[in-house]
Formats: C-alpha cells, sequence, structure tokens
C-alpha cells in the first residue's frame, strides 16, 4: 500500500527538470559568463518570437532586445556575474516585428564550488500575470521614455500604436480634433489584419461617434470607458459596415481613454480586443482600465508638445521661407538649383524653435548686361535672432550689388553693416563691448557670354567645382577673414581680395554652408561623427558620380551624400555654365561723332543676323544712337586714362618733375574711345557702351529751348532696364530691351 503523496513510477518520470521547464509558462533562458544563449525553454521562443534550438552560439542580444536596450543587457550581466540579482523591463522586437514589453528577472548560475559559471533569465509578457501593480510602474516609465523620444505628432501616434498593438490590444485606433472634427489618424490592428473597405473608417477620414456610444461618452464626460464584454451590452454602432465587421472579427472588450491636456480634449485612443487572437483573457477588466488611462495621460501630454512643436516649426519655416529668395530669375548661360532644409530639432535640448532655424543663406542677383551675382553665407547660431540677422544681411547685400562694383568691396561694405546691425552693449564703465555678429559669406560675379568667374571670400568654405567627372574645391587664394570679426583699424580693402577664374563650359560649382557636412549621428546608431576631411570626401565621391546629370539631380544628392542627422541649418547652390556659346559682338571707335552712325549700323546688322524682330531692333538702334552720342559729346572734357609714369635714371628735381618731354604732347594727342558691347540672351538682348571718362551719367531734366538732355532720359523710359558702373578704365553704360515685349 502506496503512502499518501507517493508518485507511481509514470508521474515521477514526467517530473524531470527538462519536463519541468518545457512545460513551465514561464521563459527560462540560461546564458554562458559571455551572455552567450546556452538553452531556453519552449515558452522562451513563443514569447520572444524566435524559433528553432540554440547552437551554443546565439548572444543574449539575438532575442530581439531593442538597441537603445543594449547598455541595459550589458550591465545586466555585469551585475549578475558579480553575484548580483537583477529585475526590469525590456523593450523587445519579435520576429514577426512586433514590440512587446518583457518582464525580467536574472540570478546568477553557480557551479557546486560556488563560482558563478553564467545566468539564468526568468521572463514574462508584462502585465500578464498577478504581479501587474508591479509592472506597471516600469512600464508607464518605459512608455514615457519612447514618446519622449519624438517632438512629431505623426512618429509620436505611431510609437503609440506600436506600443499597444499587439501586447495590450488588437485593434488601436487614435483620433484627434481638427476644427472641431474628430480625424482619425492611427488604424493598427494585429498580424497586420486590415479592415476591409466600407467598415471601420480609415485614416483621415472624419469620425463620428452616435449618441450613447460608449467612445461619445469618453469624449463627453472626459473620462476613460470598459466595455468589459461586448455580448453583456450593446451600443449604438457608427455604421452597418462598423457594426458587421465588429461581429466578423468578433469583438469581445474595449477600452476608450480620452487624450486631454491643458484642460482640453485632443482626441480619443480606442483598444479593442478580439478573436483575431488567442489570448489568456479576452475581455479588459478595471485595472486595464485605469492603466490605459495613465497610458492615455502621457500620450496626451506627449501629442500636445508634438503639436506646439510642429506649430512652431510651421512658424519658424514660414519665416526662414520669406527670408529666402521665393523664386530664382531666368538667367542665360546658366542652370541653377538649391535647397534649404533647418536643422532636425534635439529634444533634448527643449528649445523647439531654436533648434530649427538659422542664418544661413543663399542668393542669385541679376546685375548689368546678364551678369550676376551669387551669394552663399551663414550667420553664427540659431533661432530667431540668427535668421533676423541673415535677413538684414541679405538685403543689404542685394542693395550693394546694385552698384555693380567688385566683389571684394561688396563685402567690404557688408563687413561694415554687419556692424552696424549688432546691438549695441556697453560695460558697467560705458564702454563699447558690441560684439557683431559672426558670418562667412562667399560673393561671386559670372559673366556668362566670356565665362569670367570673380569673387571673394569672407571665411566661407571654398564651393567644390565639378569638371568632367573630377570633383575638387575651388582655388581659392585670398580668404579673408568672416564678416565682423577684422580688427580695428585695418581697413576692410586689406582684407577681402578679389580673384577671377574662368570656367570650362559644363563646369557645375556646389556652394554649401557647413550644415551640409556637419552631421550628427542618427539617434540610436552607434556609428561615431565624422570628420570634416571624411564628410568632404564622401560628398565629393557622391557628386563626381552624378557630374553629367542635371543640377536638380545634383543638389538633391548632396543634401543626403553625408550620412547623419543634419545638426545645423543647410543651404546649397549649385551653379553649371552652358557648354554652348553665347552671341556677342563687340567693337572699338574712335569717339567722334561720325561714328555714331558706324555704331548704330554695327548694331542693326548683329540685331539683324540674330533675328530680333524689327520693332526691338529699332527701338535698340535708337537708344544705341542716345548713349553713343552722349559719350561722345563729353569725350572732349573727359579725363585722360591714368597712365604709369615711367622714369628712367635718377629722381628729377622738384622744380623739373613737371616738365617731363612729350608728356604733355601726349595728354594732348590722346585720342578718346569707346567700346561698343552687343549680347543676345534667350529674353533679352543687352547693349553696353565702354569709354574712359570716370564720370557716371545722370538724368538732367532739360528745357523747353534744350537741344540736349534728353538722351537718358529715352534710355529712361524705353529700355526695360539700364544703369552705368565704374570700370578700371572709366565707366560702362548699358540698358536691357526685352525681345518679345517690353
Amino acid at each position: 500500500m502506496k503512502r499518501w503523496g507517493d508518485l507511481t513510477q509514470d508521474t515521477a518520470d514526467h517530473l524531470t527538470a527538462a519536463s519541468v521547464l518545457d512545460q513551465a509558462e514561464m521563459a527560462v533562458v540560461v546564458t554562458d559568463r559571455f551572455s552567450n544563449v546556452l538553452y531556453w525553454n519552449p515558452f522562451a521562443e513563443r514569447l520572444f518570437g524566435t524559433p528553432g534550438a540554440t547552437s551554443g552560439r546565439e548572444s543574449l542580444l539575438s532575442l530581439g532586445i531593442m538597441k537603445k536596450d543594449h547598455p541595459l543587457a550589458v550591465e545586466l550581466a555585469k551585475h549578475v556575474l558579480r553575484g548580483g540579482v537583477w529585475e526590469g523591463t525590456f523593450d523587445v522586437v519579435r520576429a514577426d516585428g512586433t514590440m512587446i514589453y518583457v518582464r525580467a528577472q536574472a540570478v546568477p548560475l553557480r557551479h557546486g564550488s560556488g563560482s558563478v559559471t553564467g545566468i539564468v533569465i526568468t521572463a514574462r509578457e508584462a502585465m500578464r500575470s498577478n504581479e501587474r501593480e508591479k509592472d506597471r510602474f516600469g512600464l508607464l516609465e518605459r512608455i514615457g521614455e519612447r514618446l519622449a523620444g519624438s517632438l512629431y505628432v505623426e512618429e509620436t501616434l505611431n510609437r503609440v500604436a506600436e506600443m499597444l498593438v499587439p501586447q495590450f490590444a488588437d485593434h488601436c485606433f487614435i483620433e484627434l480634433m481638427e476644427n472641431d472634427r474628430l480625424i482619425r489618424k492611427v488604424s493598427t490592428h494585429v498580424n497586420g489584419w486590415s479592415p476591409p473597405a466600407g467598415t471601420w473608417k480609415p485614416v483621415g477620414e472624419e469620425i463620428k461617434y452616435p449618441p450613447g456610444h460608449y467612445a461619445e461618452t469618453a469624449q463627453t464626460r472626459q473620462e476613460t470607458i470598459l466595455v468589459e464584454d461586448f455580448s453583456q451590452v450593446s451600443y449604438p454602432s457608427p455604421s452597418e459596415g462598423a457594426a458587421r465587421i465588429c461581429g466578423e472579427v468578433g469583438m469581445t472588450s474595449a477600452i476608450v481613454a480620452p487624450l486631454c491636456a491643458r484642460g482640453e480634449t485632443l482626441g480619443l485612443m480606442y483598444l479593442g480586443l478580439s478573436n483575431l487572437t488567442d489570448r489568456r483573457s479576452p475581455h479588459y477588466d478595471a485595472f486595464d482600465r485605469d492603466f490605459v488611462g495613465a497610458i492615455a495621460t502621457r500620450v496626451a501630454v506627449a501629442v500636445d508638445n508634438a503639436l506646439l512643436f510642429e506649430e512652431e516649426r510651421h512658424t519658424a519655416e514660414s519665416f526662414q521661407k520669406h527670408l529666402l529668395p521665393r523664386e530664382l530669375p531666368a538667367l542665360d548661360g546658366l542652370e541653377i538649383a538649391v535647397r534649404y532644409f533647418p536643422a532636425a530639432p534635439l529634444a533634448s535640448h527643449g528649445q523647439g524653435i531654436q533648434t530649427q532655424v538659422g542664418g544661413d543663406w543663399y542668393d542669385v542677383i541679376p546685375l548689368s548686361a546678364g551678369r550676376v551675382g551669387i551669394v552663399i553665407g551663414d550667420v553664427e547660431g540659431r533661432g530667431a535672432k540668427a535668421a533676423a540677422v541673415m535677413g538684414q544681411l541679405r538685403a543689404a547685400l542685394r542693395a550693394f550689388a546694385q552698384d555693380d562694383k567688385p566683389p571684394a568691396d561688396i563685402l567690404a561694405r557688408l563687413d561694415e553693416w554687419t556692424r552696424v546691425v549688432a546691438h549695441p552693449e556697453r560695460d558697467d564703465f560705458g564702454a563699447d563691448i558690441t560684439n557683431p555678429p559672426l558670418v562667412t559669406c562667399q560673393y561671386l560675379v559670372y559673366d556668362a557670354w566670356s565665362r569670367q568667374l570673380s569673387f571673394a571670400n569672407a571665411g566661407h568654405a571654398p564651393p567644390l567645382l565639378i569638371v568632367d567627372g573630377n570633383v575638387a574645391e575651388l582655388d581659392i587664394t585670398e580668404v579673408g577673414q568672416p564678416l565682423g570679426v577684422r580688427a580695428k583699424g585695418v581697413h576692410a580693402d586689406l582684407v577681402y581680395k578679389e580673384e577671377t577664374r574662368t570656367l570650362p563650359p559644363g563646369a557645375t560649382l556646389l556652394l554649401y554652408t557647413d550644415g551640409l557636412v556637419d552631421r550628427r549621428p542618427i539617434r540610436g546608431s552607434e556609428t561615431a561623427s565624422l570628420s570634416d576631411d571624411e564628410a568632404l570626401r564622401i560628398l565629393s565621391e557622391k557628386v563626381a558620380k552624378l557630374s553629367g546629370e542635371p543640377v536638380e539631380r545634383i543638389a538633391e544628392a548632396a543634401t543626403s551624400a553625408v550620412p547623419g542627422e543634419i545638426d545645423d541649418d543647410m543651404a546649397i547652390l549649385v551653379v553649371r555654365s552652358v557648354a554652348t556659346e553665347l552671341e556677342v559682338e563687340e567693337r572699338t571707335f574712335p569717339a567722334q561723332p561720325i561714328m555714331v552712325s558706324e555704331a548704330r549700323r554695327m548694331a542693326s546688322e548683329a540685331f539683324a543676323d540674330w533675328q530680333v524682330p524689327d520693332e526691338r531692333s529699332d527701338l535698340a538702334c535708337l537708344l544705341v544712337s542716345e548713349v553713343v552720342t552722349n559719350v561722345v559729346l563729353h569725350a572732349a572734357s573727359a579725363s585722360v586714362p591714368r597712365r604709369e609714369l615711367v622714369m628712367d635714371g635718377p629722381p628729377l628735381p622738384f622744380d623739373e618733375s613737371w616738365e617731363v618731354p612729350g608728356f604733355e604732347e601726349e595728354i594732348a594727342a590722346g585720342d578718346k574711345e569707346f567700346t561698343l558691347r552687343l549680347r543676345r540672351g534667350r529674353d533679352s538682348i543687352w547693349v553696353e557702351v565702354f569709354d574712359q571718362d570716370l564720370r557716371l551719367p545722370r538724368i538732367r531734366s532739360a528745357g523747353e529751348n534744350d537741344e540736349g538732355g534728353r538722351g537718358l532720359y529715352l534710355v529712361d523710359q524705353l529700355a526695360k532696364r539700364w544703369g552705368s558702373r565704374p570700370t578700371r578704365e572709366g565707366k560702362a553704360v548699358w540698358f536691357e530691351i526685352p525681345i518679345g515685349g517690353r
């Protein structure tokens, strides 16, 4: 006779350690000292979603622990191998892509001698045991961490759905209020299941819950509502299709929580259970309701922050957009593409708009006779202040550029303006301690007919020159100091120097600000930041592969060439000189009255060859006559061109130095000349007249009986644009006539 409690042999055979672990409703994982998995039971395979037996070489991290929790897993191993016990929560991504929260406890595996030879981990799905109260605080902390990592509404809502399906729900809907309308933003379901058309409304649709519906009650009362068992209650349905699909999937239970922040209802979060999954308990209870309500509170705060941030971002981007050129002008001989991107926000900064806009800018400025000014610049710092300084500098530079002075002179004037816009500051003794903003800038002037590129640089990174698939930095000999940092007593003319290069046909320039190459590693990535040289090398290699592609493709490729997130705002300007030669005629004449008709004849023949309409040609020839006549009439009183006096032998005494033999005769005999240059563009023709007179023309008010004084008035009235600019030898007067009309 067996005693009470004695086991049969058959029962004893089934009580081996292996059989017990095989039937345990808890994951058991054993690793060695190096975190290599030696054993896991069948429940662990189901929990982590990793099929098959182990070979003893898989790492503990291969169980699906998310990358952001890898450091936590490493610390777990170190702590337990020192003899400690660890308990906590992991985010785990299963093989099917779903994410669950796993509550784990780790203890040391000891040899008979007492030494620690490995780790034993027991794990279970959080909130799926009798210890839900203990799990709740850890889970809320983890959920709060995930929600805090996003500042965008769409990303935040998707993270919410990812956290709740399939661990807490088979179906998750999130709706937000927009202009007093409830709009569905998320519709996520278990195992990739999607509701058929005409049933539950898709994302983007307006949702209207009928009176008496539990979701309508949650919204009205601002209270989390639990429907524990749909078989025991009845509610009105939003539509026949919704009622039909609820019956087909076998909806069993639901919780609807309002998303409330700052006293306002932002929307609703709906969680539902159905027969699409096999769960131990297919119904929610009061504990689940309270827990989901706590989650909804955190979700509401995250959504509210994201909405506020997106509103700030929209305001900032609109501000920046209106400070930059809205449209680029159509320019002869150039293909242009531009890009501007604000910096990616840093959630840890908590500065909102400060992490968005900045002081980067670009500009393309039409100048005289088809020439074009090209600008790239960067004001130090971020935020509205940097953007405001940038806007003032851009406006000032555009105004300075209209004087058609050399690039070095333009930067010198902009340097002075940088000091003017600085906010004045004084110390306790009244001394001026104003710090002008630090600005880097490069200003270039390109002539598409001669392919001459003149430029001056104020501490900015040189552009990349792309020629026949080869990429290199543009050779810049003189790089001046950034604007605003010039030492007192040093004139700007000594700091900024002009240089000239000739661009080959089809050459491309890539101008950029430092945000293009100064990237930060992607969040969650273990890669290190690239040095400036490494980033520039990667950029050059990517651009070289697209050297023959349109400029738009080059600009697009350049924005994403360097890996990482944008750490600073970024401006890109891609400029390509066309391969074809533009039409131009040029001739020099003696400054004599008889040459007026010759100049007019030259212009008429050129316009005829270029197939300019007769009406436009006649108008242009008339204005050529007026400008050339003005030059000839004033040639007699014009200054003689500046000449360099070279004296052989010892210096002359002062009283004899002004009587150099032949010098007076040279002045008297010096012939005055003017040069007529004609240029044809796609939509306009430009006329330039060069002479040695340093005096710039101006419109005079001619009286009724005056014989002259009306030439420039006619030019001003009949030409689309006109102007004058100083040259090395004197001046140039120019005007533009549109080919197709005024």
